[in-house]
C-alpha cells in the first residue's frame, strides 16, 4: 500500500478532489476541514495538517498526478519580526487595557481585515502559551497590568459566583438554625 504521510494514494486524492469540489462551490476551507475530517472520523486540524503538507509536496510525481488540473495552491507564510511582534502585543494590550475581550482588541486592531485578524490571533495565543512573559513585559513597557486577562477576570467571575451561592447556602442554614432555636426557646418556656 503505496502511503503520502500517512494516507493511501486514493485517501490522498479523495482529499483533494473533495477540497476541489468544495472550493469550486464557494465553500471555505476551514467549512471544507470540518467535514471532511467528520465524514472520515479524522480531526479537522489533522486534514488541515495533511492538506497543506500534500501540496506542499508537488515535487513528488504521485501528489502532481493528484494536484493535476485541480487549481489548488498554498500561500506563502509570512511570519512576523521581532519588531511586528513587539508592536502587535502592544497594540492587542491597549485594546485590552479599555476593557475589551482579547478577541475584540484582535478584531479593532485588525481594522476588519480578517486575515489580519486570523494572523493576529494565532500568533497572540502562541505568544500566550509559549512566551507569556514577553507579553508580561510589554504590558510593564506600556503601564498595562499584565495580570489583568481575560481568563483572569472569568475565574474571578466564576469565585465570586461560588462565594453568593455558598453564601446564600449559609443564609438559609442560618435562617433555619435560628427557627429551630426559637421553637425550642418556646418549647422550654412552657
Amino acid at each position: 500500500m503505496n502511503k503520502i504521510n500517512g494516507y493511501t494514494e486514493e485517501e490522498a486524492a479523495g482529499l483533494i478532489d473533495y477540497i476541489s469540489a468544495g472550493r469550486n462551490a464557494g465553500k471555505t476551507l476551514s467549512y471544507l476541514f470540518e467535514t471532511y475530517g467528520r465524514e472520515h472520523s479524522r480531526a479537522k486540524g489533522s486534514v488541515r495538517n495533511y492538506y497543506y503538507a500534500l501540496l506542499k509536496k508537488r515535487d513528488d510525481d504521485r501528489v502532481q498526478r493528484i494536484l493535476s488540473g485541480k487549481n489548488l495552491s498554498v500561500g506563502t507564510i509570512r511570519p512576523f519580526t521581532e519588531e511586528e511582534t513587539d508592536e502587535m502585543l502592544r497594540l492587542v494590550l491597549r485594546e485590552k487595557s479599555k476593557g475589551c475581550s482579547v478577541r475584540r482588541a484582535i478584531a479593532n486592531v485588525s481594522e476588519g481585515d480578517e486575515r489580519k485578524m486570523l494572523r493576529i490571533q494565532n500568533k497572540y495565543r502562541n505568544l500566550l502559551k509559549k512566551q507569556p512573559e514577553r507579553i508580561a513585559r510589554i504590558a510593564r513597557e506600556e503601564g498595562i497590568p499584565a495580570e489583568d486577562t481575560f481568563l483572569r477576570r472569568r475565574l474571578e467571575r466564576e469565585i465570586d459566583a461560588l462565594y453568593a451561592r455558598l453564601a446564600l447556602d449559609l443564609r438559609e442554614e442560618n435562617e433555619r438554625l435560628r427557627a429551630e432555636l426559637e421553637k425550642l426557646r418556646r418549647e422550654r418556656a412552657e
